[in-house]
């Protein structure tokens, strides 16, 4: 297996530049998410590092060999697509084995490799079966185990999930959590979806507009985030962002009546205008207040959701727990917090005021 290492790339079509100077360095082994709203470069930089997209400008290595300009098939890769892209009329045997064949590669040593394949994706009572016969979960196994067989340096993931159901999403999600574990490939995974990033990656890369936010492991992003950007991105539901102004020491929220909750952050960086974050989870209503009204409350069985309306244009969610008494919609109620889980965000730059 091999890293992969991104230095300065560039992506144009014609004058439309779409990757800005992308710097990256993915571990041999490291599983690796990128992850960003539509539009946002993040397939456009994974077929570059497939070779399916040309790379204007910077370098691109795998291992220790300089791929930037090399054809898809020189590069040690294999990439598993959001559609199957199964021959409907081979079996399943034949579709995971069908690239070494086209190589030349001996059909005892094709047999085995396709047998250690299925094994790992527990696919050996489908082995005969043609892709109709098979669910669409069982389908994306099949074009995962096509290319295991191969035996790639790198294996590349561009939304293999978003054709499947919520179930099937969150079985292949542990799939492929066992199965980088269980072979210890080097694998980057493209997703809009903040959550399967935050379940399978070691390292997170946070894209806008071509531009990489920020990169970190979950956690790291979830708790310390650089910017508004990322912290609105990675957590779910999102986070709650507030508008408010510097005062002194402390920030004094006009959604909250006003109040001022003091903190350590350096607010001098910080122009007049700031914007604080804080968590669902992190908000506590306060039903003798009457600050804030109950818009919508959503139950999800081991949680509960509450929407409510600042009057200010701004919209508050929190979190809390579902045996809690039930607030109707309309009820005005007021929320707190302790100031240790608020983040502090310039209003202009966006940029994390710590």
């Amino acid at each position: 297996m091999s890293g992969v290492k991104i230095s300065n790339a560039i992506k144009k079509y014609e004058s439309v530049q779409v990757i800005h100077g992308v710097d990256l360095d993915v571990e041999d082994g490291e599983f690796c998410v990128f992850v960003g709203p539509s539009g946002c470069g993040k397939s456009t930089l994974l077929r570059m590092i497939a070779g399916l997209e040309e790379t204007t400008g910077g370098t691109i290595q795998i291992g220790d060999r300089d791929v930037t300009h090399a054809d898809p098939a020189e590069r040690g890769i294999a990439m598993v697509f959001q559609t199957y892209a199964l021959y409907p009329h081979m079996t399943v045997e034949q579709n995971m084995g069908f690239g070494l064949k086209m190589n030349g590669v001996e059909k005892d040593v094709i047999k085995q490799k396709v047998r250690d394949a299925s094994q790992i994706l527990k696919l050996d009572d489908y082995l005969d079966r043609k892709p109709k016969a098979l669910s669409g979960g069982q389908r994306q196994r099949v074009a995962i185990g096509r290319a295991i067989v191969r035996g790639p340096e790198v294996f590349l993931f561009d939304e293999p999930l978003s054709n499947l159901d919520a179930e099937l999403r969150v079985e292949m999600r542990v799939e492929l959590a066992r199965l980088h574990k269980e072979i210890g490939a080097t694998m980057i995974y493209v997703t809009h979806d903040q959550v399967e990033a935050m379940t399978l990656a070691d390292k997170i890369v946070v894209l806008r507009a071509g531009i990489v936010e920020q990169v970190g492991s979950p956690m790291k992003l979830y708790k310390d985030p650089d910017n508004k950007f990322v912290a609105g991105f990675i957590g779910s539901p999102g986070m709650n962002f507030l508008n408010a102004t510097v005062a002194s020491k402390a920030v004094k929220i006009p959604a909250f009546g006003d109040r001022q909750v003091s903190t350590s952050a350096d607010l001098s960086k910080a122009g007049t205008d700031i914007s604080v974050g804080v968590r669902p989870q992190h908000l506590t209503i306060d039903p003798t207040g009457s600050d804030l009204s109950v818009n919508l409350v959503e139950h999800l069985g081991g949680v509960t959701y509450v929407y409510l309306d600042a009057g200010t244009g701004e919209r508050i969610i929190v979190e809390t727990n579902a045996d809690e008494d039930v607030l109707e919609i309309g009820t005005k109620v007021s929320v707190s917090f302790e100031a240790e889980n608020m983040m502090l965000f310039d209003a202009k730059t966006e940029k994390r005021v710590r």
